[in-house]
């Protein structure tokens, strides 16, 4: 069975400004997390942390596709835990002179075996609150 975490949100923002948010570092790493090694270019890897002293979970992704202001597809893995990828898609639709944002992360069961930190609830809650709270402010103020 797939598992996927769906979170849609509209912001009032152009989507070019929330593009921007979602792929310039610099303002990412505002809201969202340091990446210093991203680079918007398919089959680019990059590497990060969770927010936080901690740095317990490294992240790897690579970018899978790109459309400029539209969608931004990449992976999403742990590597030092598996050997097991899931898929993240960042969607941009102009609705009512705003963005509405759809992420969505599937491929989540591929975690299953990592444990109590990588279960769905998790990511869920994480995604609503990086979607839902962060990127809206960021990009609304």
């Amino acid at each position: 069975m797939h598992e996927i975490v769906l979170v849609q949100q509209r912001v009032n923002a152009p989507a070019e400004k929330v593009w921007k948010a979602i792929t310039d570092k610099a303002q990412m790493k505002e809201w969202y997390f340091d990446i210093p090694d991203f680079d918007l270019e398919v089959h680019h890897e990059f590497n990060f942390y969770e927010s936080g002293e901690e740095r317990k979970f490294h992240h790897h992704g690579e970018i899978l596709e790109i459309i400029p202001n539209e969608k931004l597809k990449h992976t999403w893995s742990y590597p030092e835990f598996s050997k097991e990828k899931s898929i993240v898609k960042w969607k941009l639709q102009e609705n009512e002179g705003g963005t509405l944002v759809t992420l969505t992360h599937k491929g989540l069961e591929n975690f299953d075996h990592l444990g109590k930190d990588f279960q769905k609830g998790n990511f869920i809650q994480g995604w609503n609150e990086i979607i839902g709270k962060s990127l809206k402010n960021f990009v609304e103020n």
